[in-house]
């Protein structure tokens, strides 16, 4: 198994006013290509410094962390920008997708910064990742005239189109009502299917079990990490839940 994700004894501290604020204190962790893990922990776990430094958005204080065997701490700014452009894939919370424009010009962005890929194939790329979501029929359709669960597909195809290493979601279903929920989850699940790596932070137990693995955080260390048993599958769970009104 390739390793995607290598982290060996990171920490991170922060300095607020006199004290010094332990987030993370020691961490251990791999993510193999093709794994799907959730990352969870309460309020002041570590987890959002830690989905920070895992998305190169924020350097360790100390220790090591590789990303698809590069030491991200030898790294320039122009260069961690690159990496976040072409090697993750961000999917948040609130979507963060441009308001006056489509939703294919929404997922063409991140290749707009990347001087390699022309216009047409740009579009093409955007176009690919549309209907690999099941947007195929809203591309010229603007985010107030998608639901909530249309918006983050289309925020999952932006994260797509650059072919990135890991997808990173940051409580991807916490807006969503639990049907859509489970739909967006049998969209990762698919994902995974083709072979794609996925770290999804959550606070939900149900939502973690859609994955293959948590990991679970407490005061800046890893409390737990363990295989997912009764792996739930989104499409069952789906038939399931209630008719919708």
């Amino acid at each position: 198994m390739k390793p995607i994700i290598k982290i060996e004894n990171l920490k991170r501290e922060f300095k607020m006013g006199d004290e010094i604020v332990h987030a993370l204190k020691g961490i251990d962790l791999t993510i193999n290509e093709g794994e799907f893990v959730t990352i969870m922990g309460t309020s002041g776990s570590g987890k959002s410094t830690f989905l920070n430094v895992l998305g190169c958005l924020d350097q360790p204080t100390s220790g090591t962390y590789e990303l698809d065997g590069v030491l991200v701490k030898d790294l320039n700014k122009n260069q961690l920008a690159e990496i976040r452009n072409t090697k993750i894939g961000f999917i948040f919370q609130s979507y963060n997708l441009l308001a006056r424009t489509s939703a294919l010009e929404n997922v063409e962005l991140p290749l707009l910064y990347n001087s390699k890929v022309s216009a047409e194939e740009r579009r093409e790329r955007a176009v690919k990742a549309l209907k690999q979501v099941g947007l195929e029929s809203r591309m010229g359709h603007v985010p107030s005239q998608l639901s909530g669960g249309q918006q983050q597909r289309v925020a999952i195809a932006r994260a797509l189109v650059n072919h990135p290493i890991i997808l990173l979601a940051d409580e991807a279903t916490g807006n969503l009502d639990t049907r859509t929920s489970y739909e967006v989850m049998n969209l990762f699940q698919e994902l995974n299917d083709q072979g794609i790596t996925i770290g999804f932070v959550t606070h939900e137990d149900d939502i973690a079990r859609f994955s293959k693995r948590t990991v679970i955080l407490r005061d800046g260390l890893i409390k737990e990490d363990k295989t997912v048993e009764n792996r739930l599958i989104a499409r069952d769970e789906l038939i399931k839940l209630p008719k919708a009104e």
